[in-house]
């Protein structure tokens, strides 16, 4: 049986150091990742994201404040601090939880406050744009971005 605490672990090293390409070799090939703000991605898209967010990272940290993994399900809390697109400094508090098949990630689904990373990332518009339905115009850009990174590919 895999070490999926390890997997977890190996995980967030990866992105502490701004290694989309390890960070997207741990998901299975038909894995699904969720979250806030990209909503659901499937297959290489979740990779890709990633590849994506840690290629642009110019001061990513990750703490992986907890972790642990039982059989085939996993759980993390971890905090990303970094500036943001639009300059401003944050501190995203995320909880995951995972599933695990084969020593690879198959179901990753992060959560978070979008109203409390909204107004630290976008300041005073996110007083607006971390509500719903306007949250959404948030997601469609950050899947129009993926979009964009994935046709560079």
């Amino acid at each position: 049986m895999a070490d999926n605490a390890n997997v977890i672990e190996r995980l967030y090293e990866a992105m502490n150091r701004h290694d989309g390409e390890a960070m997207a070799a741990l998901y299975d090939p038909d894995g699904r990742f969720h979250d806030p703000a990209f909503g659901e991605l499937t297959g290489a898209e979740a990779g890709d994201m990633w590849r994506m967010l840690t290629g642009r990272a110019t001061d990513l940290k990750v703490e992986l404040a907890e972790h642990d993994a039982d059989g085939d399900e996993g759980t993390a809390h971890w905090i990303a601090t970094y500036t943001f697109s639009t300059g401003r400094h944050v501190v995203n508090d995320i909880h995951a939880r995972f599933r695990f098949r084969d020593g690879k990630i198959v179901e990753h689904d992060d959560s978070f406050s979008f109203f409390r990373w909204a107004r630290q990332a976008l300041g005073p518009a996110g007083f607006v744009f971390g509500l719903p339905p306007m949250n959404l115009l948030v997601r469609r850009r950050a899947r129009g971005d993926l979009a964009e990174f994935r046709k560079g590919d």
